[in-house]
């Protein structure tokens, strides 16, 4: 799903309860992961949940290198997160992942005063763990 649907569909909610149904059912969107990508190179430290991140190097039409992200948790409002953040990341050019900073997003969804303190700094850590490969991507 385009972040931007996810944003508007996110601001039509009112409710914090709805929000995180919202989540929830995002993470439900995921494409399952192989089972041979649980693997403790993906994982993703700073979690509270398990998390799994995979990373797809790829080429845009302009033949320009991608990065294409796929990603699953074993607690389903953070794989609802996981969604979130790959809408934002995922199909996107190593630069454009470095430049992009997910926290005023975070802040005009109202995720910094409605996680708690484990499950942001686990969203801290995906971004994190996204930005380390878009720079390994561009280094290499």
């Amino acid at each position: 799903m385009a972040i931007d649907e996810i944003i508007g569909n996110f601001e039509l909610l009112e409710e914090w309860e709805d929000r995180y149904r919202y989540l929830i059912e995002l993470g439900r969107t995921l494409e399952p992961l192989p089972q041979a990508a649980y693997t403790d190179e993906n994982k993703v430290r700073g979690c509270a949940s398990q998390v799994w991140l995979e990373t797809t190097r790829g080429q845009d039409a302009a033949g320009a290198p991608t990065l294409t992200f796929r990603g699953d948790s074993d607690a389903h409002i953070v794989r609802g997160l996981v969604a979130l953040v790959l809408a934002l990341y995922s199909g996107r050019r190593p630069q454009e992942i470095v430049e992009t900073d997910a926290a005023p997003l975070f802040k005009q969804l109202g995720l910094a005063e409605h996680l708690t303190p484990q499950r942001a700094n686990g969203l801290r850590s995906m971004v994190e763990r996204i930005k380390k490969e878009a720079k390994d991507g561009l280094a290499g």
